[in-house]
């Protein structure tokens, strides 16, 4: 396994595994679905696994992979899921490897099918989705590996074949409807004919949509490092005499318009996040102008903070004037106050304040953080997700 390939964002992973679908041989798909104590990833971190002993995408640190690799070859002879427990508690030297990671982990591997189908065409399109995967059963219809579906745009479960799952309990739709729209994923027990079922409902939100404003080489790192952080990334520019696919083919789309017609070109929502470098003033005061009167969570403005308060005074002027609430939203300068002057440094510190934004994090350095350094999902016993 390369190390491009281990480092991969989840969304070239779901995109990977769409491709994997519909090509030859058995590919087995890993999942880490419970933690107890600490670990490099959470529930629901995923890892794509082909017969040639490659894989795409990471659940640990790096520590696990070949005894992930060996499993993956039991379930492909085997041709069915197993639910492998790695026990990484001590800090003394496990299997030769001398990870000490302190923590349990639970991986379900199962074979790579068309069930899984649901999963990423929902991905594709857009679309929150929660899958549940039974993890153990007794005497009852389900077994492991049984799988459905529950989209809270519809708001029941349903089978990958499209049909009502009625032989699943409906209890699970409460918390397969908080874990899709929070993108988190937990095991959830309830009861089936007299017995317990325990099943891993792993969330998939879409994909948080970053647009970013300009056609300048700096919108390159922003749009590169954007990409790697799971965003899916447009780049919108003003003029047409730049070719911005080719000029920034990290980008998921791009889209060339006039900064009066930006609320026509994009969808501007809720979990969309803009980024405005054109360094025009003219350019910038229009786009900021749709920006702040759309419900986009975050609207940041590149240069100094005096050429805003500029631009206020223009927007002033012409009576125009804008809500608390709205201009909270507003960061400039942009970024994080990370020290950085190179184009990259530039471009981590704004990638960064997006991510900090669009986690609800205040940044700080983890050592002054109490607690996990992963927020835990927990389900209470009526089978929900209790509000954070």
């Amino acid at each position: 396994m390369t190390q491009r390939n281990w480092s991969v964002p989840e969304t070239e992973v779901v995109q990977r595994i769409h491709e994997r679908l519909d090509a030859a041989g058995t590919d087995v798909l890993a999942t880490i679905v419970d933690v107890e104590g600490n670990a490099y990833r959470r529930p629901g971190a995923k890892m794509l696994l082909d017969e040639a002993g490659d894989g795409v995408g990471s659940i640990t640190a790096g520590c696990l992979e070949d005894e992930l690799l060996a499993t993956a070859e039991s379930v492909r002879e085997r041709g069915r899921p197993e639910l492998v427990t790695y026990d990484l508690m001590e800090d003394d030297d496990v299997w030769g490897l001398g990870v000490g990671c302190n923590g349990i982990i639970d991986v379900l591997l199962e074979p790579l099918t068309d069930a899984y189908r649901p999963t990423v065409e929902a991905f594709a399109d857009g679309r929150n989705v929660a899958v549940l995967t039974v993890l153990e059963g007794s005497e009852g219809p389900l077994d492991r590996g049984d799988r459905v579906y529950y989209y809270p745009d519809e708001g029941v479960l349903t089978t990958p074949d499209g049909e009502p799952a009625t032989d699943w309990p409906a209890d699970l739709s409460g918390p397969a409807a908080d874990l899709a729209e929070r993108g988190r994923a937990d095991v959830v027990e309830v009861a089936l004919q007299g017995s317990q079922l325990e099943v891993f409902v792993d969330g998939l939100t879409a994909p948080t949509e970053l647009v970013v404003f300009g056609s300048g080489h700096d919108v390159g790192p922003v749009t590169e490092l954007a990409a790697m952080n799971d965003f899916r990334v447009t780049v919108v520019g003003f003029r047409g005499s730049v070719d911005l696919e080719d000029r920034f083919p990290a980008a998921d789309e791009t889209v060339t318009t006039s900064p009066a017609a930006v609320d026509d070109a994009i969808d501007l929502d809720d979990r969309t996040y803009a980024v405005v470098m054109t360094h025009n003033f003219v350019d910038d005061r229009l786009t900021i102008e749709q920006l702040l009167d759309s419900p986009v969570p975050y609207v940041g403005l590149m240069g100094p903070r005096k050429r805003f308060e500029e631009m206020l005074e223009e927007f002033e002027s012409e009576g125009r004037t804008f809500e608390e609430a709205a201009l909270s939203r507003l960061y400039t300068p942009i970024g994080l106050d990370l020290g950085g002057g190179s184009p990259y440094q530039i471009a981590l510190s704004i990638v960064a304040e997006v991510l900090a934004v669009s986690n609800d994090r205040t940044p700080r350095h983890l050592k002054s953080r109490e607690g996990h350094i992963h927020d835990r999902v927990a389900v209470d016993s009526n089978g929900n997700v209790p509000s954070q």
